[in-house]
């Protein structure tokens, strides 16, 4: 009996999200395809069904990551009524909810370094994903693109920062100066 229609592209949905949540959790190098696949609920023997090799699916889980990342700040500027939006993005993107999650945050923090060392295919991925990130938020605060370069740039600086430290004061005083520069940077 077929499958339904649509169900294959449902598979490889689930293929990109779990990859794009074990990515953002342990980076590109420590996730093997079989552990993707049973984050998917499925064998790694269907893998190749769906992707020609893991750099395809990298590729696809930084345009499905950076995707869900607008959308969640996105909704979070939607949610402001008062402070410009951007604001509540910085609040957002900043806020130890975000930072301790790295499996649902933002791929930028999360996959830099390791991109850098990565093939040109998932580099012009991500380098297209990443021009698209720094629209958003230059859009967002009606700024130019370099701003909003030197914006996304101290967000993402900041988060890294804040993840990387065992001190839960110095951590949060990273995200707190990042904040405050952030809008500072906004306002100028």
């Amino acid at each position: 009996m077929p499958y339904p229609k649509g169900h294959k592209m449902k598979v490889r949905s689930k293929i990109v999200e779990s990859a794009a949540q074990a990515f953002r959790t342990n980076g590109i190098r420590d996730i093997s395809v079989p552990f993707i696949m049973k984050g998917a609920g499925l064998t790694h023997g269907g893998f190749y069904a769906h992707f020609d090799n893991k750099e395809q699916l990298v590729a696809e889980a930084c345009r499905y990551a950076i995707s869900d990342t607008i959308a969640l700040l996105q909704e979070a500027a939607d949610q402001e009524k008062q402070n410009p939006k951007i604001h509540a993005v910085i609040d957002y993107y900043l806020s130890p909810y975000h930072r301790d999650r790295t499996e649902m945050g933002c791929i930028l923090p999360a996959l830099s370094s390791e991109i850098s060392r990565s093939s040109e295919e998932v580099r012009q991925v991500f380098t297209h994903e990443l021009e698209r990130m720094i629209a958003f938020i230059s859009d967002l605060a009606e700024i130019d693109a370099a701003k909003g370069s030197a914006l996304l740039s101290t967000m993402v600086g900041s988060l890294v920062l804040a993840r990387s430290v065992n001190d839960p004061e110095l951590s949060s005083s990273l995200l707190s100066a990042g904040k405050q520069h952030a809008k500072e940077l906004v306002m100028t």
